[in-house]
């Protein structure tokens, strides 16, 4: 017996990369680099709010 699949992981990655695509598209290579290293710069703040979130609840 088959079960609902309720999340769909190559779908989700699809849409990801077409996200990213119409967000990029026109942009020279030196405006990707720019793109790129902010949204770097955002994600690895994500994370350090992240860590210091778990470890304030942690204690």
């Amino acid at each position: 017996m088959k079960t609902k699949k309720t999340f769909d992981c190559v779908d989700m990655k699809r849409r990801g990369a077409e996200r990213i695509q119409s967000l990029t598209a026109g942009m020279t290579m030196e405006e990707q680099l720019v793109f790129w290293k902010k949204r770097t710069e955002l994600l690895q703040q994500s994370q350090q709010e992240g860590r210091m979130k778990h470890k304030t609840s942690a204690n």
